[in-house]
């Protein structure tokens, strides 16, 4: 492909991209969380990738979520948009500051303190006390350096016909470049290696914002 054809690829990628984010109407409770993301220079998921997850949630009819990577709430408010009236999501993030913005966010959208479970702590010490197949749906975006071992968590806690969702699968385009050997991309392409390998899934890797690979288990 010439730069000229690589360029105008480019330029059409992004252009699809802002219309996809720009295709449904942001919530007062999203819009409030990506305005607290941005003052404190965090990066949430793309509006295209929330609604994915809203859609996810609504399609499982989902009960039970766990979240790995709180952020201010912008996740969680497109998880519990789908999910079921009772469902309970369990979001873990060792960044207080900002569980404290989802917190606020979420109680301002009138979503009940028990519906919206958030643990401050490390993932990786907190996702063993969870229980075995009990999760309709784990939603993975923490460190990237840790994926492969939330992966394990996430094959442990879900049911027979749940999901996992793990955001940033292609890292800022670096994961398609065999040559960018960087510590986030080199861990991401090992958790897609994981999850392509796992008996009894099925899974896609969606070019959605920075990637969405999306697995059920059968």
């Amino acid at each position: 492909m010439s730069p000229q054809h690589r360029a105008a690829a480019g330029s059409a990628a992004a252009a699809n991209q802002a219309f996809a984010d720009a295709y449904l109407p942001l919530s007062p409770a999203a819009q409030s969380a990506r305005e607290h993301a941005a003052d404190r220079g965090v990066s949430p998921i793309g509006p295209a990738a929330a609604a994915t997850l809203t859609f996810l949630a609504a399609t499982l009819r989902a009960h039970a979520v766990a979240e790995v990577g709180t952020g201010t709430g912008v996740s969680a408010v497109a998880l519990l948009a789908g999910m079921a009236p009772d469902g309970v999501l369990t979001s873990i993030d060792n960044e207080t500051e900002l569980q404290l913005a989802a917190r606020e966010v979420l109680t301002d959208a009138g979503v009940p303190r028990q519906r919206a479970r958030l643990i401050a702590g490390d993932a990786l010490g907190v996702l063993p006390k969870l229980t075995d197949a009990a999760y309709d749906l784990v939603f993975i975006d923490g460190d990237p350096l840790e994926y492969v071992e939330y992966v394990a968590q996430a094959v442990r806690l879900l049911r027979s016909g749940g999901i996992l969702v793990l955001h940033h699968a292609l890292w800022n385009g670096q994961v398609a470049d065999p040559a960018n050997e960087d510590d986030e991309p080199l861990i991401v392409r090992e958790a897609l290696e994981a999850v392509r390998e796992l008996e009894g899934f099925t899974s896609a890797l969606l070019p959605v914002g920075d990637g969405l690979l999306v697995a059920t288990k059968n």
